[in-house]
């Protein structure tokens, strides 16, 4: 049995996709009231587990050989900013304590390409980058800065733990419209106005998923193994989604002051008044300043995975945009 927390998100339908393509026998672990109409219900066994609940956790974990820890919360912006240490620090403890304790044989994290923009970090192998606490921006880094250590140190105790860090997916079928995706449909639809500008690492969804699963099957634990693709500024991702969706990237470019301003009053807003998602966040706005620009070519290669061209991802995203009526054809 293969557990795949997370198995409903954007990176865990496409890995649990190959997986089953693959003839193997799956778990999804879900929290409790997430929307799973897209799964094979009837290939799959489902459980709903909030992260939190250890004894919830213990049960999930219960007879699964291997287990793909994707669950978390991607969002860079919560009313109560202590849940993200509680679900993406804490529950990554659970999920790795108790699939140990359970048996598993092997457990992969994954980690993710925003807390590797530390300000220490000038070239050289990112696989080996050694991160500091001070570095990371905001309570979202900070907690999966806390969950990548926590991998770590489980893969030094049981030579069984592996750590995966993908770069910004892109792609079809992120139905929970993640915060990246969240952009690409606004730009598509017309309805952003400006940008800030900054520097990304794209890869398509589908080779994360590949590149997890060979991960999983050779990586060596206490190594972070980078799952990235093309380096580009957001700009020219932007041109990409806008020659396959008729919309031009936008000409004003948002200084870095303002966007912060706007950020600081978009959050107070939504954490005091209307208490939903902001439009922008402190997080997201420092994270702009700080290139993620990275060389995966190192990762790539011990994996084995050749990614296909983000150009093909731009175009089937925005496919999938239309079939999904999120578009007007």
């Amino acid at each position: 049995m293969i557990l795949v927390t997370g198995g409903g998100g954007f990176i865990g339908s496409h890995l649990l996709n190959i997986l089953l393509e693959q003839g193997q026998t799956v778990r999804v672990m879900e929290k409790p009231g997430a929307n799973i109409e897209h799964l094979p219900k009837e290939q799959i066994d489902v459980v709903f587990a909030d992260l939190r609940d250890e004894a919830a956790i213990k049960k999930a974990t219960k007879q699964c050989k291997q287990v793909y820890h994707l669950a978390a919360d991607p969002n860079l912006w919560r009313k109560n900013p202590a849940e993200f240490d509680a679900i993406n620090h804490i529950g990554t403890a659970n999920v790795i304590k108790h699939s140990l304790d359970n048996g598993a044989e092997r457990v992969l994290h994954c980690s993710t390409e925003s807390i590797l923009t530390s300000e220490s970090f000038h070239g050289g192998a990112v696989e080996d980058l050694i991160l500091k606490e001070k570095d990371m921006l905001g309570p979202y880094c900070l907690s999966k800065f806390k969950a990548e250590q926590v991998a770590f140190e489980y893969a030094k105790k049981s030579n069984a733990v592996i750590v995966a860090s993908p770069t910004l997916p892109v792609g079809p079928g992120d139905r929970l419209l993640t915060p990246p995706t969240r952009m690409n449909v606004a730009f598509c639809q017309g309805k952003l106005p400006a940008i800030l500008d900054c520097k990304i690492n794209l890869i398509d969804v589908r080779d994360v998923a590949d590149g997890m699963i060979a991960a999983m099957s050779s990586g060596k634990p206490g190594i972070r193994y980078l799952l990235g693709n093309e380096n580009m500024l957001l700009s020219d991702w932007l041109r990409l989604l806008g020659g396959f969706c008729g919309q031009t990237v936008p000409r004003y470019k948002v200084p870095y002051t303002l966007a912060m301003t706007a950020a600081w009053f978009s959050e107070h807003w939504a954490s005091y008044i209307s208490g939903t998602m902001p439009m922008a966040t402190l997080t997201g706005v420092r994270l702009t300043q700080r290139s993620m620009h990275f060389d995966p070519a190192k990762s790539l290669s011990t994996l084995g995975i050749r990614p296909r061209p983000v150009r093909d991802s731009a175009r089937e995203a925005v496919n999938w945009y239309h079939e999904n009526g999120w578009l007007k054809k």
